[in-house]
């Protein structure tokens, strides 16, 4: 689907009203999808402000026909559904790997859906994470988010080694929140040859700031280390073209932009230079077997090339029919699509946030529309979580992290700049 909305609109056309954003969405040619997803509404009926896809995303009206059906054919087919359902169970996994695939910036062979995000984390760390006694230290950003943290600690102690040494941290600046990709390269610079991974968020949760994984990779690379990324607050939002970026490995979970429904499966790139590498370390099931002798139970392991060796056990049919359904609506729009709309709709949210007449508010995530994606992360000065709960009883549903900021994410399936204008509003009042 092409987009040609306002494409790249500059600040000084935006308007600060209410018709103009209500102008806006009538010649938005994404806005029917709005009406293709459950919005959450009041007890009168009125549907709420949501600005929390980067948390959980809504679920599409079609997920229930989805669902509905594998269990219809569970109900009449009974284990005869792995061969004889309309979506059959065995291969059904292979159902969502082109549509996903496309979403990250993939090849097929490279992405598997299978398992939640910190366990693929930890499972990729297993073949990717090879430490020596020299070179053994891991960075991650100082700000990631805590599972990643206790991922990545679990990992070296695993391993022999204590934390405090073996974790290195890429920071802000004093008096900055967000990262400089040259105080990275100083890190490598001065510890590469004890650095035996990067495994680095590839949009910070907090700030929303979306880091140059590409970069990255080469930076990691050319000092031989592994670089890994997570995409939970990527995928679906920005496209991180994980082949192209040549990184190693990543992950993500389904559940915030992917609309999958809460603590649906996750997804996992590994990148095609390592396919057909049957010597990396894996911790193996007997899914990520060849799929020809599977059945035959009298095998050594031999994994299928690709992503797909990293799988253990048969995949839950119901979670993936959500996330089908999901990505069915992804593979009709097209990422190309999502991203202009959510980078005029994040500008106008951020034109709205600038234009308030307050020195209380901060937004600091990138003003770059390369550098972030639809989240923006609004600080607000002498402000607790009693403000997330008045916007609460506006029926406005952000995210508030300690200890002063409200996230809030307008996603292009499902928000609309009218909802921008009147969050924004409310904000106001609150203030």
């Amino acid at each position: 689907m092409e987009y040609v909305f306002l494409r790249k609109i500059a600040f000084n056309m935006f308007q600060n009203t209410l018709a103009f954003a209500q102008e806006q969405d009538a010649k938005d040619p994404l806005k029917n999808y709005r009406t293709k997803f459950h919005i959450p509404k009041d007890a009168d009926g009125n549907e709420w402000l949501y600005f929390c896809g980067n948390s959980l995303g809504l679920q599409p009206k079609i997920t229930q026909e989805y669902i509905q059906q594998e269990l219809s054919d569970w109900a009449n087919l009974g284990v005869e559904g792995h061969f004889d359902a309309k979506n059959p169970w065995m291969p059904y996994h292979e159902f969502l790997t082109e549509n996903m695939a496309k979403i990250v910036g993939a090849k097929p062979i490279e992405v598997v859906i299978m398992n939640t995000l910190t366990t693929n984390l930890h499972l990729l760390m297993v073949s990717f994470y090879q430490p020596t006694k020299t070179k053994f230290k891991i960075v991650i950003e100082s700000d990631a988010f805590p599972s990643d943290r206790y991922a990545v600690e679990s990992q070296l102690k695993f391993h022999g080694f204590d934390p405090k040494e073996g974790l290195l941290e890429w920071k802000p600046r004093e008096g900055e929140e967000l990262l400089r990709m040259e105080d990275l390269e100083t890190i490598l610079e001065e510890q590469g040859d004890e650095i035996a991974l990067l495994m680095i968020g590839g949009v910070n949760y907090y700030t929303g700031q979306y880091l140059d994984i590409k970069k990255i990779a080469e930076l990691g690379h050319a000092k031989g280390a592994m670089v890994g990324i997570d995409l939970a607050h990527g995928a679906g939002n920005i496209q991180p073209n994980l082949h192209d970026s040549n990184v190693d490995f990543a992950a993500w979970c389904t559940y915030k932009y992917l609309n999958s429904g809460p603590g649906s499966l996750a997804g996992l790139f590994v990148h095609e230079k390592h396919a057909h590498n049957k010597e990396l370390n894996r911790f193996a099931g007997w899914w990520g077997h060849d799929k020809e002798t599977r059945f035959n139970m009298r095998y050594d392991f031999n994994p299928i090339p690709g992503a797909e060796s990293w799988q253990l056990s048969n995949p839950p049919i119901l979670s993936m029919a959500a996330i089908k359904a999901s990505l069915d609506m992804f593979n009709e729009v097209g990422m190309d699509a999502l991203r202009e709309k959510s980078e005029t709709l994040t500008a106008y949210f951020e034109y709205l946030i600038n234009e308030v007449d307050t020195d209380r508010i901060k937004i600091i995530t990138p003003s770059n529309p390369n550098e972030r994606g639809c989240q923006l992360s609004i600080q607000v000065k002498n402000a607790d979580k009693s403000l997330h709960q008045k916007l609460i009883d506006k029926h406005i549903i952000s995210d508030w992290r300690e200890p002063d900021v409200i996230r809030c994410a307008p996603v292009p399936l499902y928000n609309t700049f009218e909802d921008v204008y009147k969050m924004v509003d409310e904000l106001k009042k609150c203030l």
